[in-house]
C-alpha cells in the first residue's frame, strides 16, 4: 500500500516572495516556478527542483494537499494534475477528485454547532475599534472560522495574548502565519480530515509536513512528520519523537522537505 503524504501548502510547500529567505547571490539562486496566480499576478512559488521532486513523490505516494485555505483559495494553487484527495478549510472540507464531499463538510458543521462557541461571537471580537490600526481586513472562511490580514509591526503583543485567552475560553485557538491571523475552533483540525482520507484509502502509513500551530495535531498523528526550520512551530521549538526538522529555511526548506518525504515514502 502506498503511503499517504499529507502536506501543508503555504510556507511548507509553496512560498510568497517575502518568505523566500534566500541567502545566496542572485546569480546562484535556484530556478523558481509560479504555483499560484491571483488576479493574474504571481503570488506563490516553489523551486523548479521542488516541482520535479513533487512529481516524483506523487509516483510513489498518495499526495494529499492539506491547507487552512478555503476551497476557492486552494483552487488557485497549481501543483500539476489534481490530486485524488485534498483537505481544505483546516479540515472542514475534503475534496474528492476536485469536488466537495458534502457529507464530510456538513458533518463537520453540525459538530461545530454542538461543540464550539458560535462563529459570530468570535467574529465580533474583531469589531473592536481599538484594533483598527493593525487589523486591515477580516474574513469568514467557508462559514467555519475567522481570519484577518494584519500589520504585524503595529499589532501589540498584549492584544494578541488577550485574544488568545478569550478564544481559549470559547474553545477556539489562535494562529499567526505571516500577515494572517487565524481564529479556529479547536475541534476543527487537519488531523481528523487526514485520518478520514487514510480510512478511505485502507489505512496506509501517514507522512505529514507543516509549519504552523494548526499543523501540529496532524504532525502528532502521523507515523513520520517533518517541519521546516521556520514558522510558528519553529518559533515554539516544537519537537517530537516522530519529527524531523529541515536544516534550511524558506523556499529551499520546501525543497528539502520533499527530499525527506520521498526518502520516508521509500522506506
Amino acid at each position: 500500500m502506498r503511503p499517504l503524504v499529507a502536506c501543508d501548502l503555504d510556507r511548507t510547500l509553496i512560498y510568497s516572495p517575502k518568505a523566500f529567505w534566500l541567502e545566496t547571490p542572485d546569480d546562484l539562486a535556484p530556478s523558481i516556478v509560479v504555483s499560484e496566480l491571483w488576479n493574474g499576478v504571481p503570488i506563490s512559488f516553489m523551486t523548479r527542483e521542488s516541482e520535479r521532486l513533487l512529481a516524483a513523490l506523487r509516483e510513489e505516494a498518495e499526495f494529499v494537499p492539506v491547507t487552512t485555505r478555503t476551497i476557492a483559495q486552494y483552487r488557485r494553487v497549481q501543483l500539476g494534475a489534481a490530486p485524488r484527495f485534498a483537505v481544505t478549510s483546516n479540515g472542514g472540507e475534503i475534496l474528492v477528485d476536485g469536488e466537495r464531499d458534502a457529507d464530510w463538510g456538513d458533518g463537520v458543521r453540525a459538530r461545530l454547532a454542538a461543540e464550539s462557541a458560535p462563529l459570530a461571537e468570535v467574529h465580533a471580537l474583531f469589531g473592536d475599534l481599538a484594533a483598527a490600526a493593525w487589523i486591515l481586513k477580516t474574513n469568514i472562511a467557508d462559514d467555519l472560522f475567522v481570519y484577518s490580514i494584519v500589520d504585524r509591526d503595529l499589532m501589540p503583543g498584549e492584544w494578541l495574548e488577550e485574544l488568545r485567552l478569550t478564544c481559549e475560553a470559547f474553545g477556539w485557538s489562535v494562529s499567526v502565519q505571516g500577515r494572517k491571523l487565524y481564529c479556529v475552533p479547536k475541534v476543527l483540525t487537519k488531523r481528523e480530515a487526514v485520518t478520514e482520507v487514510a480510512r478511505r484509502l485502507g489505512g496506509p502509513c501517514i507522512l505529514a509536513a507543516g509549519d504552523s500551530l494548526l499543523d501540529q495535531p496532524m504532525l502528532e498523528g502521523a507515523d513520520a512528520a517533518f517541519r521546516p526550520a521556520h514558522g510558528e512551530l519553529h518559533d515554539a521549538e516544537y519537537r517530537a519523537g516522530n519529527l524531523e526538522v529541515t536544516t534550511l529555511r524558506g523556499i529551499l526548506a520546501g525543497e528539502e522537505l520533499l527530499h525527506l518525504l520521498q526518502a520516508a515514502a521509500r522506506a
